[in-house]
């Protein structure tokens, strides 16, 4: 989705002006959802399309390399009450710089240092920083719009995940292509981390992200379909996604997509939950439409058994018998003999 007036330089520079930590005594509430750029120049980290290792011009000036950070986080962390540490307060702040705390820079790339420490799968570092982050920074998100769980699922770091759940970090957050850390676990067949993200979270806070569609229009049920990632949607059934959620660019559900994949595994366990069997596309294009049209006779028998209407018309008019195209084991399916639809003869069939 696009955004006029929301190029790279200004989203840059946003970052520099509010960074989203002010000094390591006190952390800023992350910043204003913002829409994402459509000016993303190029893959820049290695958790990108085309998996190309990540260049961050940013460690070397920040002085945030992987072989640092365990010194960092040992040496330094957010401040406790000063009546309860003075003392040792007072010697971090010697150690660390009052105003230098590398805990609380972010990098030329957005990124804090739980970011790296997760970037470079250092797990230990990471949870380390999990416990001593306030919420508002295990939110913050980069210049891609990643937050540490998005990394953290990208990459399979399932104790990660499972740290930045139980500690509260948003679920609901977007990335530059709209997904949504479950997203991520749902595309990429992460059941481990799907697990982590579904099980002992509200209902309240899980809901509105499995309604969630990415710029593609795509729900994590419509990701998981896609992918064939059926333990996957079993776990997203049992939080009660829903199953008749239409994707936004032309309006098919989770089982006009399982027909269109010709994977009747899915197609059984969506009709089995209770999936519309007559839902209709934008086009007016139902399951069974799509499973004639592609010759599919095996999934159009299985949606002819579960009740679907064979005389349905999409917007040309066209009923699911119109697109057999002489295919006899799809003909076989239709309860006709020796009749005429639309003006055109129907193959008799003895039963």
């Amino acid at each position: 989705m696009s955004r006029d007036g929301c190029g790279k330089d200004d989203l840059l520079e946003d970052n520099r002006t509010d960074s989203g930590i002010d000094s390591y005594r006190s952390i800023l509430k992350s910043e204003e959802p913002r829409e994402p750029s459509t000016d993303f120049s190029g893959p820049r980290d290695k958790l990108s399309a085309t998996g190309e290792e990540r260049l961050d011009s940013a460690y070397a000036s920040s002085s945030l390399t992987v072989e640092s950070l365990s010194d960092i986080v040992g040496v330094c962390s957010l401040s406790s009450p000063r009546e309860e540490q003075e003392e040792e307060e007072d010697s971090r702040e010697e150690e660390c710089g009052q105003d230098d705390n590398p805990l609380t820079i972010i990098t030329e790339d957005g990124d804090t240092i739980l970011h790296l420490a997760i970037i470079h799968e250092e797990e230990r570092i990471a949870q380390r920083l999990i416990e001593i982050f306030p919420k508002e920074v295990l939110d913050i998100q980069n210049n891609l719009y990643q937050s540490p769980l998005h990394l953290a699922t990208y990459l399979n770091l399932t104790e990660v995940v499972k740290g930045l759940v139980e500690k509260g970090a948003s679920l609901q957050l977007q990335d530059h292509d709209g997904n949504t850390a479950l997203h991520v676990a749902c595309q990429h067949g992460q059941t481990q981390c799907v697990s982590h993200m579904t099980q002992n979270v509200s209902p309240s806070k899980l809901a509105p992200v499995l309604e969630t569609q990415n710029w593609r229009g795509l729900t994590c049920l419509h990701l998981a379909a896609l992918n064939r990632q059926h333990q996957i949607m079993k776990l997203l059934m049992k939080m009660d996604a829903e199953l008749n959620i239409q994707e936004g660019t032309s309006g098919k559900t989770a089982l006009h997509l399982a027909v269109e994949m010709h994977d009747i595994t899915s197609v059984k366990l969506l009709l089995s939950k209770g999936a519309s069997v007559d839902a209709a596309m934008f086009n007016g294009c139902t399951p069974l439409h799509l499973a004639v049209g592609r010759q599919d006779a095996t999934i159009a028998n299985l949606l002819c058994q579960s009740g679907a209407d064979m005389m349905l018309r999409n917007m040309e008019d066209e009923t699911a018998l119109d697109l057999a195209d002489g295919n006899d084991d799809i003909l076989a399916l239709f309860p006709f003999d020796d009749i005429q639809i639309s003006g055109r003869s129907v193959v008799g069939v003895n039963f």
